[in-house]
C-alpha cells in the first residue's frame, strides 16, 4: 500500500508539472535508510517485500532499450532518399510568439533613468503640484508611545492611537513621494538642458572616472538550495560590489540538486553610451551543468526621434534545445493620445536552418491613477506554418498605490496554432483586511481544465496565524505514523 501510494503521488506530480493528465511514467521506490529491512540474501526490500534494486535496474535498462528501438524503427520508416539528409525541426512558433508579445523595457541614458517610462504618467500626477505641500507639516505635534505605555491604554485608546499613527505615516510617505518625483523631474529637465553640450558631458565623465575609487562593498550571501551535504559553503561564492561599470554576478539555481553548491553560471551586464545620445545595453548569461550548457545574450538600443516617439532595436542569442537561436527585433513606440501609448514591432528568428518572422501590435491605456490596461496581438510564421496569439492585462490598484495596498491584476492569453486553441487566465488580488494584514489570492486556469488556486495571508500583528502552518506538518507526522504501523 505504501509503495502504491508513493508511486501515485510521484506520477501525479509529474503530470501536473507537464500539464498532461494522461502521462504515465515508470516509478521505482528506493529506500536507503539504515534501518531498512533486508531479505535472506542481504538485499534491502520495500514494505511489500520486493527488492527495489533489481526493479530499478530493470526499469532503467528497459527504458533505454525501448528508446533505442524506437529510434531505429523511426529511421527505418523514413524514406531512403532522406535517411542521410540533414534533420531539420520545425521552429517552436508558440514560444517565439510569446517572446515577441512580451513587453520589453526601453533602454535609456543614465541621466534619463528617472520617473515613469516615456513620461506618460506625468500628466496623471498633476495633483502633486496642486495639493497643499504643508499637509503633513500642518499637523499638530505628536509623541510616539513606548510599548509599556501602549500596554496601559484601553482597547479604544489603542485603536485611536494606531489610527492616528497610521494616518501620519501615510501623509509622511506621501510627502516624501512628492519630493522624490519633483526631484526626478528636476533632474530630467537638467539633463535635457545640458544635452546640447556633449563636450562638457564627456569632460565631466572623464573627471568622474579619474576621481577616487569607491570602497568595494561585500554583497550579502545568497541562500544555497537544499543539498545532500550538511555543509553550507556560501563563503566560497562571496563577491564585492565596486564602482566598475561591468556588473558581474553569479547565477544561483534555487531548484537544483547539486551535491556541493547551487551556483551554475555567471551573469554580466553593462550599459554603453554612443556619441552621448544613444544608449546600448549588453547582458549575457552562461550556465553549465553536468550535461548541457546554456547561453543567453542580448544587445539592445533605442533612439528618440521626436516628442513621445522612439525606436528600439535588439539582438538576442539563446540556447533553444540543442541549437542556438538568433533573434533580431525592433519596436517603435509613440504616444498618440494623452493617456495612450501604441507600439508596433517585428522580429526575425533563425533557429538551425529554419527562419521565422513575426509582427505584433501593442496598446497601453491608462484611464486614471487606479486603472490601466495593456493589449497586444501578433502572428509568427515559419516554413508555411502560422501561429496567432494575443494577450490582455488589466490592473486595478488603490488611488494612493503604493501607499494603499489594494492591487488586483487580470491576465488573459490566447494562442492558435495548428487549429488548436490554447487559452490561459491568471488572476491575482491583494486586499488589505486590517492595519497590518494582507490577503493575497492567486488563481490560474486554462481551457484544458487544469488550474491552480492559492490563498495567502501576511500579517505582522496577528502572529497566531503562523500556527496554521503546523496543520500540514502534524498531518504528515500522523500519516507517517500510520505507514510505520502498516509496515510492521
Amino acid at each position: 500500500m505504501v509503495v502504491t501510494q508513493r508511486s501515485h503521488v510521484v506520477q501525479q506530480t509529474i503530470r501536473q508539472a507537464a500539464g498532461d493528465m494522461w502521462l504515465v511514467n515508470p516509478v521505482s521506490l528506493v529506500e536507503n535508510h539504515s534501518a531498512c529491512r533486508r531479505n535472506r540474501a542481504g538485499h534491502r526490500v520495500l514494505p511489500n517485500g520486493q527488492v527495489w534494486k533489481s526493479q530499478l535496474l530493470l526499469l532503467s535498462f528497459a527504458s533505454k532499450i525501448l528508446a533505442e528501438a524506437n529510434t531505429i524503427l523511426k529511421g527505418q520508416d523514413s524514406p531512403p532518399t532522406k535517411q542521410f539528409a540533414t534533420r531539420s525541426r520545425a521552429p517552436p512558433l508558440p514560444y517565439l510568439l510569446s517572446s515577441l508579445l512580451r513587453s520589453r523595457p526601453q533602454v535609456k541614458l543614465p541621466e534619463e533613468q528617472f520617473g515613469d517610462e516615456d513620461g506618460l504618467d506625468d500628466d496623471l500626477d498633476e495633483s502633486l503640484d496642486s495639493e497643499d505641500e504643508s499637509e503633513y507639516d500642518d499637523l499638530p505635534p505628536f509623541k510616539s508611545l513606548t510599548k509599556a505605555q501602549v500596554a496601559k491604554l484601553s482597547k479604544a485608546q489603542k485603536n485611536a492611537y494606531f489610527d492616528e499613527l497610521e494616518y501620519r505615516e501615510k501623509l509622511l510617505m506621501k510627502k516624501q513621494l512628492k519630493e522624490e518625483r519633483r526631484r526626478q523631474r528636476m533632474m530630467k529637465k537638467t539633463a535635457v538642458a545640458t544635452n546640447p553640450l556633449p563636450g562638457d558631458y564627456s569632460e565631466n565623465a572623464e573627471e568622474e572616472s579619474e576621481g577616487p575609487a569607491s570602497v568595494p562593498v561585500p554583497m550579502p550571501d545568497l541562500s544555497l538550495p537544499a543539498s545532500f551535504d550538511s555543509d553550507n559553503p556560501s563563503h566560497r561564492y562571496r563577491y564585492l560590489d565596486n564602482s566598475n561599470q561591468w556588473l558581474v554576478r553569479p547565477v544561483l539555481d534555487t531548484h537544483g540538486w547539486d551535491h556541493d553548491v547551487g551556483y551554475e553560471g555567471i551573469n554580466v551586464e553593462r550599459l554603453f553610451v554612443v556619441k552621448d545620445k544613444i544608449p546600448v545595453s549588453f547582458s549575457g548569461q552562461v550556465t553549465k551543468d553536468k550535461k548541457d550548457a546554456n547561453v543567453q545574450m542580448e544587445f539592445a538600443s533605442s533612439i528618440k526621434h521626436g516628442e513621445g516617439k522612439s525606436t528600439s532595436l535588439g539582438f538576442d542569442m539563446q540556447t533553444l534545445g540543442k541549437d542556438l537561436g538568433y533573434t533580431l527585433h525592433s519596436e517603435t513606440r509613440f504616444i498618440n493620445f494623452r493617456k495612450n501609448k501604441a507600439t508596433a514591432g517585428l522580429s526575425v528568428t533563425l533557429l538551425g536552418d529554419a527562419l521565422s518572422a513575426g509582427v505584433k501590435v501593442e496598446d497601453k491605456l491608462i484611464a486614471n491613477k487606479r486603472f490601466q490596461m495593456v493589449m497586444s496581438g501578433g502572428a509568427m510564421t515559419g516554413r508555411g506554418d502560422v501561429a496567432y496569439g494575443g494577450s490582455l492585462e488589466a490592473q486595478l490598484r488603490d488611488e494612493d498605490y503604493p501607499l494603499g495596498r489594494s492591487l488586483s491584476t487580470l491576465g488573459l492569453s490566447v494562442v492558435d496554432w495548428h487549429g488548436v486553441l490554447a487559452i490561459g487566465c491568471n488572476i491575482q488580488s491583494q486586499v488589505p483586511i486590517g492595519r497590518s494584514t494582507n490577503l493575497i489570492a492567486r488563481a490560474n486556469l486554462n481551457n484544458k481544465g487544469a488550474g491552480q488556486l492559492s490563498i495567502r495571508i501576511n500579517s505582522s500583528e496577528h502572529l497566531q496565524i503562523a500556527l496554521a502552518g503546523l496543520i500540514p506538518l502534524l498531518r504528515k507526522l500522523f500519516d507517517y505514523h500510520e505507514e510505520m504501523q502498516l509496515g510492521q
